[in-house]
């Protein structure tokens, strides 16, 4: 139920959405002869429009969030297990073509490779399931291990978790795929989604190492005007909105125990 919930919910609330939802409004209120009404509806889709497209907005909300957990320092010199969170595949074109065709979110999978390479005896949890309302699609687990095996990582290395539709569900079913395991369990994820990740994995009782990826902003953005690249804009904006908004809907239904996880 909170897993279909939640995808309305944000199908109604994203940028885009509330855009279109404000522009119909204002000119159903034209059709009823509501002129002022019209205009403050139509004004502030415009203005939410300007705000997450042509401003620097989605990089000032998404910063704290990628800020919160820095890449180890030392990292650690023993992993057990490295955990993959997915979202970094396209579920469409990377099932009907049989390849594994990659997102923006992509820097998860090189990284993961990455981590691969460095620790070699390290088992690989990739947690992804099929892509909700997508039609039939494989699930994102099966995506990657196409993937890691392309780049000669070993079959008998990857645990596929090809059920969870979402973070809760990543570390839910993964938490089961952990027990026995020695040295570090480490988290791979991108930056911006890491703070919500580390709170659920946190109250499942697992203890992580973050390994964000896939950073969005500098970090030190500040406000202002920013009509370099509106589509990259907007986009950041709605990852930042959707990210706050589920760190909310987490800790306000006890899937974490803190708003803002921190190290």
């Amino acid at each position: 139920m909170f897993f279909l919930a939640s995808k309305v919910f944000w199908l109604l609330v994203q940028p885009t959405s509330l855009v279109l939802l404000l522009m119909l409004a204002g000119l159903a209120l034209v059709l009823w002869g509501r002129r002022r009404m019209a205009i403050s509806a139509l004004g502030l889709g415009v203005g939410l429009h300007f705000l997450v497209a042509f401003t620097s907005f989605g990089y000032v909300l998404i910063q704290p969030l990628e800020n919160r957990f820095p890449m180890p320092v030392e990292p650690p010199e023993q992993v057990g297990t490295i955990i993959m969170l997915g979202g970094a595949t396209m579920a469409r074109p990377s099932t009907v073509r049989g390849v594994a065709e990659l997102n923006q979110a992509g820097d998860r999978l090189t990284t993961t490779l990455r981590l691969a390479q460095l620790y070699p005896d390290a088992k690989i949890v990739l947690s992804g399931g099929a892509g909700f309302l997508q039609g039939e699609t494989e699930s994102e687990a099966e995506t990657m291990r196409r993937f890691f095996t392309g780049f000669g990582v070993a079959e008998d290395r990857l645990v596929l978790e090809g059920d969870s539709m979402n973070t809760a569900q990543n570390a839910d079913f993964t938490r089961g795929l952990l027990e026995g395991d020695g040295g570090a369990v480490v988290l791979v994820t991108s930056a911006f989604h890491m703070p919500r990740s580390v709170g659920i994995f946190r109250q499942l009782g697992v203890e992580v190492v973050p390994w964000p990826t896939d950073y969005r902003s500098a970090g030190n953005q500040g406000f202002g005007i920013d009509i370099a690249n509106p589509n990259q804009n907007l986009e950041t904006a709605t990852i930042a909105v959707r990210e706050w908004i589920g760190l909310l809907a987490y800790h306000w239904t006890g899937r974490s125990a803190e708003l803002l996880p921190g190290p």
